[in-house]
């Protein structure tokens, strides 16, 4: 029998909401905001190496900026699990953060992509940091390279014969990923007509992944998890 999330947290449905928007900030900060990453972090790490060796520190600051707001916001979801008190569970704490940090980007002009770079890519670092587990094992939803790892490892174990739960365990991951890639297209698709305010369309995704995780099984897991 499938077994199901003990948390909404870990939860298949929540996995693939956040993923969703996972590809549409990321889409949205390098289409709308000047070929910067929201997620992709190695990317900045990789464009900030090259503007540096050009002498090029303007650009270099562009990505450098963005780097330094996921580790903060890496911080900020740790010291939010560390210090909530009861109530809201603390990963529906950082959600909030996120939708209001993200409503703040959409107001953003051309002039401020830096700022708004930073704040989404803090955002990002919230999230991945907060949300770390799929049916207890671990992924991502705002990259890919590691769930795309855990998923052809399942998928080679299952083609050796080791049961269908690696099978099962495949289909996660590369679900996650490919909500990902319709995140990114989503994106793509709503700059358009929507311009810099097409960011809140992962606004509206995050309220759903916070009221989804109103469900019972959020409610009677550990608050330390």
């Amino acid at each position: 029998m499938r077994k199901r999330a003990s948390q909404t947290s870990e939860s298949i449905e929540l996995a693939l909401i956040l993923a969703l928007s996972g590809g549409l900030m990321d889409a949205y900060s390098y289409l709308g905001r000047g070929k910067v990453f929201a997620n992709a972090q190695t990317g900045n790490l990789l464009l900030l190496g090259v503007h540096l060796s050009a002498g090029d520190f303007a650009a270099a600051t562009r990505y450098a900026c963005p780097v330094l707001g996921f580790a903060v916001g890496c911080v900020l979801a740790h010291e939010l699990k560390l210090r909530m008190p009861r109530g809201l569970h603390w990963r529906q704490y950082v959600l909030v953060v996120e939708v209001l940090l993200l409503l703040a980007v959409s107001f953003m002009p051309d002039e401020l992509n830096l700022l708004a770079n930073s704040l989404t890519s803090l955002a990002c670092g919230m999230q991945v940091q907060a949300f770390r587990k799929l049916h207890g094992r671990p992924f991502a939803t705002t990259m890919c390279i590691g769930n795309l790892r855990s998923g052809t490892q399942a998928l080679v174990s299952y083609a050796h014969g080791r049961g269908r739960v690696h099978l099962r365990t495949a289909a996660l991951y590369y679900g996650v990923i490919a909500c990902f890639v319709v995140g990114a297209v989503l994106g793509n698709w709503l700059l358009a007509p929507l311009e810099l305010s097409a960011i809140r369309v992962s606004c509206v995704l995050l309220a759903l992944a916070i009221t989804l995780m109103f469900h019972d099984r959020e409610g009677r897991a550990s608050q330390e998890s």
